[in-house]
């Protein structure tokens, strides 16, 4: 019998790097090439359209930001939700927030994506690369955005502030969360009993009830949680 020559991990390792290196710098040339054919598109449009947007230059309450510095008025409006972007390639990327378009795909598993970033810091995933360190702790990050947010732990500092209740958050999502309280809305929901959530994060805790996953394993008794703040109660009060 003969017997299958073993490749050492470290040279599987390489060989994945490779491949991963290859694969972003492919990705690269097509989205360079793909933001050059957009803005050329959208530029011979708009010197065809005699209905283009006009720029009012005179100082008004629409040019003038919370903190009463001047801002430029943005000339690429997204037609369903009114945002307004500097460049067409920056409103051709939000569009896919609408249309569900995501083109960029990982070719190592099957996640896909909207932004070729998004892409990026999802393949070091695969690699393990975390170029993002923190001074202070020297904790590291995959992202450079999960970096930022950290270091707020560390400042304390709470940027986002809630227009309602002037509540402060470290984090732009958590304050679309919040929002969320004095809105009202709950736009994620559940397709089995369609219950509906403020949050993402809690409908995927909910839809464990239906699952019967419970991912959150004590490693002290084996006992089993759906959700992680029943874990760390658990850990606490009977462990401690």
């Amino acid at each position: 019998m003969v017997r299958k020559k073993e490749i050492p991990i470290r040279n599987l390792r390489n060989n994945t790097l490779e491949i991963l290196t290859a694969g972003i710098e492919s990705l690269e040339r097509e989205e360079r090439e793909r933001i050059r054919a957009t803005e050329g598109n959208r530029q011979r449009q708009n010197n065809s359209n005699n209905n283009n947007i006009t720029i009012n230059n005179n100082i008004n309450n629409n040019n003038i930001n919370n903190n009463g510095k001047r801002v430029r008025p943005k000339r690429h409006v997204c037609h369903v939700c009114d945002k307004g972007f500097d460049s067409p390639s920056h409103l051709d990327t939000h569009m896919r927030v609408h249309n569900g378009l995501k083109p960029y795909k990982c070719h190592v598993c099957e996640y896909a994506c909207t932004t070729f970033g998004n892409l990026t810091a999802h393949l070091r995933v695969h690699s393990g690369k975390k170029p993002f360190k923190c001074h202070i702790c020297d904790e590291e990050f995959a992202q450079s955005n999960n970096l930022t947010r950290h270091l707020r732990v560390h400042s304390g500092e709470k940027p986002y502030k809630c227009h309602v209740c002037e509540k402060a958050f470290s984090d732009s999502s958590a304050l679309t969360s919040h929002l969320r309280v004095h809105s009202g809305e709950k736009p994620f929901k559940c397709h089995v009993c369609e219950k509906a959530f403020t949050t993402s994060s809690h409908l995927t805790s909910h839809l464990r009830v239906h699952s019967g996953e419970k991912p959150y394993k004590c490693h002290v008794c084996e006992k089993a949680f759906t959700r992680s703040s029943n874990f760390k109660t658990h850990i606490q009060t009977r462990h401690k």
